[in-house]
Order: C-alpha cells, then structure tokens, then sequence
C-alpha cells in the first residue's frame, strides 16, 4: 500500500496524496507542463533541475519507459506530482514502469492529488516553491530555497569530446544538452563535437570548428558570468552561432541584453511561437522561466520570435553578424518538429549563406 505523502506550497496551500517514487521528501521550485505525451523526455531533461515536475495531463507512465528516449544520461529533477500513474503500460518498446524508474532515481514523487487546482495556483500566483513531504506542517525555511549554479550541476567532465557523425565540424557547448540536439545535427551531415560548461573561447576557438550550437541548460541565465565572458570573445571572432533556449539567453547577455523571470514559465510542447519575417505561427517545444527582455537588445539585434501568449522574446537575429538564437526548442523531442528547418538555416549561414 503506498504511503500518504503531501505536497506543501511556500503559500500555505497542502494537498494530501501518496508516494509513487522514491521514499524520501524533497524541496524545490513547483513548475507544470502541459504536455500531452513525451513525460519520459521530460524526466531526463536537465532544464529541470531543482525543480518539482507537475504533469498537467492526467494518466502519466500509459507507454512505460523507453531508454532509447531518454535525453540525458540521468534525470535531475527535485520532484514529480501526477494525478494517476499507469501500472500496467503498453509499449512494444517498454523496458520499465514509470513507478520502478522513480524509485531506481530516487526521485521523490506524489500521485493522487488534484494536478488541476495545483496548476491554477501557479497559473495565477506564479511559480514558487514547494516540499513533497510525509508529514503535513509547513516547513519555515521553504520560502527560502532557491536554485543556485544550475549548469555546473547537470554537466560533467573537461574539455572537449566528440560525439560522431561525419561532415561539417560544429561544437555544441554543453549547459546541459539533451541529446536530440547532437542528433538532429547528426543527421544532417555533421561531425559533432561536445564542449563541456567550463571550456574557454581560446579551447574552442583551438578546435577550428565551423560552427557553435549554444544549447539548453537550467537556472538563471544571468549567474553564468564566467560562461557569458567567454561567449562575448567568441561572438567577437565572428564564429557563427546558434543559440537554443539558455543558449539563446546567454547570446543575448553576451550582447548586452537582458533578461527576467517571467510568472510560470512556458512548459509543454503547444507553444505558440510568431514568426515575425512571415507573420506564422509554429506550435513549439518550450521548457524555460526566464526570457530576453526584447526592448533592452543591442541595435543590431532584432527580435524574429515572439511568443503568442504573452509576446515575450523567443527568437533574436544578430543583423551583422553570423548569429541567431531561439527561445524554444527546434529539436523537439518531446514536441512538435515545425521548426526543425532552423537547423537547416544555421548549417546554410556555417557555409556563408544568409538567413
């Protein structure tokens, strides 16, 4: 029989369920995507970490657990909240159940509360911090947690390594890629190579590589200045760029801009997301709480996206230089594939052609 557990909100609010995961309490940022599919895709994202993971959509594991589409070599996620957890999946690619890979993890998890009135709250309160817990009193320090050197967290290892493919030579500089990214430019007839978080302009500079993928990765933008440092030398050798998420972020610190928490985050894979060169909106991948203020660009930059819920900045072209970096993920995985010609559109701007 699984154990009553609670989750309790830095705002007063407890709501009574069970353990479905691993045995033990936990603090972290309460978030929630509204994903439909992809919830193994979201357990190995790092983007999450020290988070706690609120599935909108209610029956959660019904396909099981895939390892082929794990996105990282492990989760990093605080906690999972659900409404239902599926016991008996249906997959002909099923190596697991959702229950057994929690616990495996130790990630701590809840099911059985109302994921609906939770997501309200945070709708409309914004995010904030929460503690699945055996016991229902409400801890003092909780108001207090925050989530502190977020990249150095997830990634791991010197230097640079490759990955595989053949082709044109792009770096990806790690901040906590998921894997689909490597893949994507696999498949498009490049030899990629992976540069871990802590790597200097001149290590990546020494590798001749025709192209940088700046990738996705957790926390607040802005506490990475050793990273930004080094990005604005490399942004000055002219080296061309494309930046994906924390990456198209840390692009535009590098570039004078800034950046904001925004309320809840956009997190799911139905994100609208306006073309402003066609007027076209793309249905999106998005996993992020902080965003480029679009007002405080350089004069060379130009906004290309903006969100279609709110009008945040999800999209920047650097007009005179070989540069362009997205909010949201082209990638996918989990996710719709709309706007996975960006990939095109960057290896054409590598061979000197313009966007």
């Amino acid at each position: 029989m699984d154990k009553k557990a609670y989750i309790i909100l830095e705002n007063g609010k407890i709501f009574e369920g069970k353990s479905v995961g691993y045995e033990s309490e936990c603090v972290g940022e309460l978030v929630f995507t509204t994903a439909m599919t992809g919830y193994i895709e979201t357990l190995t994202d790092p983007s999450y970490y020290g988070q706690i993971v609120l599935q909108t959509f209610p029956l959660i594991g019904n396909y099981g657990m895939i390892p082929e589409d794990f996105e990282s070599r492990k989760p990093f996620l605080s906690g999972y909240v659900v409404r239902e957890v599926c016991e008996h999946p249906s997959n002909f690619r099923c190596k697991g159940k959702l229950r057994d890979f929690l616990i495996e993890n130790k990630i701590p998890a809840i099911c059985g509360v109302d994921t609906r009135a939770l997501t309200r709250i945070v709708r409309e309160n914004g995010v904030m911090n929460a503690k699945i817990s055996f016991d229902n009193k409400m801890p003092k320090d909780l108001k207090d947690y925050k989530i502190v050197n977020a990249v150095k967290s997830v990634t791991e290892g010197t230097g640079i390594r490759e990955i595989g493919g053949e082709g044109t030579k792009i770096i990806v500089w790690d901040f906590g890629v998921k894997g689909n990214i490597e893949r994507e430019l696999i498949k498009r007839g490049c030899k990629v190579f992976v540069a871990s978080a802590g790597c200097t302009a001149e290590e990546i500079l020494a590798e001749n590589p025709e192209g940088l993928v700046l990738s996705n990765g957790p926390g607040d933008p802005a506490e990475n200045t050793e990273i930004i440092k080094e990005l604005k030398k490399l942004v000055e050798k002219r080296l061309p760029i494309m930046g994906i998420c924390l990456g198209h972020q840390l692009l535009a610190l590098a570039n004078g801009a800034e950046t904001k928490k925004i309320k809840y985050g956009h997190r799911g894979a139905n994100q609208p997301a306006l073309y402003k060169k066609t007027g076209k909106v793309f249905v999106t991948s998005q996993n992020h709480g902080y965003a480029v203020v679009g007002e405080t660009l350089p004069s060379y930059a130009k906004e290309s996206f903006v969100n279609g819920n709110d009008g945040t900045c999800e999209g920047v072209d650097y007009i005179d230089r070989p540069a362009f970096s997205v909010q949201f993920h082209p990638e996918a995985s989990a996710g719709p594939h709309d706007t996975s010609f960006l990939f095109d559109e960057f290896l054409k701007m590598v061979k000197g052609g313009c966007r």
